[in-house]
């Protein structure tokens, strides 16, 4: 009897226990379901912002697309020893889209360029003075990479002989800018950056039927002169890369082999035009060329 009684309570003993431990197994099964949740919602979020960025983006390209459509933009005040950053526009905008970043790169380059003299140590070796400008051209949809870059021929060459060129390009200005840099050359382009350029190609762009959208196809002949020009080539690249791009699958992919790399995360194609730490970390490229303070 007293062993039958001590097997109740330690069964009575032990059913809690089991029923304990399932509790809290509940409760683990519970916390991980919610944290999926709340996971699941920061990344819808996440997309909501990226996306509503881009929108906006593209409402504020439509309000610049008219301007700066009939002429190059020159700078009037540039000489020899300054630099000068010659932006191209993407497929389908204009130059006038490139306003706001031209006004930030600007703005940035001269505050970098103010810090830079208070930097140095030697007033005995003072540099010359030097100013940043931009420069920039319009063009349509129709005209391939090859065709762009003999009218960016004729841009730079109306700039001072004695100009450091630092050529940047968004989506496919970009591409343009790296075939000119090695494909036709000029001694004066000290750099090209590429904001969101499609290097590896989009898939069936060419079906759209006109030389750009041809030019900018996975299987692209001028893509692949360029990829394949890259090893020959002494003139560094950067490539900003859109984290959040959609227009291609894989945007790091897209960045220029052998080349510097910077990731923006959480921005979108078009977002990056508009980004002022996009503009900043173009300034800052432009006045570390340079070369550093002494």
């Amino acid at each position: 009897m007293i062993d039958l009684l001590a097997a109740r309570a330690a069964s009575s003993w032990r059913a809690p226990a089991t029923q304990r431990v399932a509790s809290h197994e509940d409760v683990a099964r519970r916390i991980h379901g919610k944290s999926h949740h709340v996971a699941r919602w920061f990344r819808a979020s996440a997309f909501a912002a990226t996306a509503g960025r881009e929108v906006a983006s593209f409402a504020r390209q439509a309000v610049l697309l008219p301007y700066d459509t009939l002429a190059p933009v020159i700078p009037d005040g540039a000489r020899d020893g300054d630099e000068v950053v010659v932006i191209l526009h993407g497929l389908f905008a204009s130059a006038g889209v490139l306003r706001p970043l031209r006004t930030a790169i600007e703005r940035h380059a001269a505050m970098s360029r103010a810090s830079r003299a208070r930097g140095r140590t030697d007033p005995a070796r003072a540099e010359p003075p030097w100013s940043v400008h931009t420069a920039t051209m319009s063009y349509a949809p129709g005209p391939g990479v090859e065709a762009l870059s003999a009218r960016l021929a004729a841009l730079v060459a109306a700039l001072p002989d004695g100009a450091r060129l630092h050529l940047v390009g968004h989506s496919m200005g970009g591409i343009v800018c790296r075939f000119f840099a090695q494909e036709v050359g000029d001694p004066r382009v000290v750099q090209t950056i590429s904001m969101a350029s499609p290097f590896g190609g989009i898939p069936r762009a060419g079906l759209l039927g006109f030389g750009g959208a041809r030019d900018l196809d996975a299987s692209s002949p001028v893509l692949r002169r360029v990829l394949l020009g890259t090893a020959r080539s002494s003139v560094p690249h950067l490539s900003i890369v859109a984290g959040a791009d959609t227009l291609v699958r894989s945007p790091i992919a897209h960045a220029l082999p052998g080349g510097e790399v910077r990731v923006m995360e959480g921005r979108g194609h078009n977002t990056l035009l508009f980004d002022p730490e996009v503009a900043a970390l173009v300034a800052r490229h432009i006045v570390a060329r340079r070369g550093p303070v002494r």
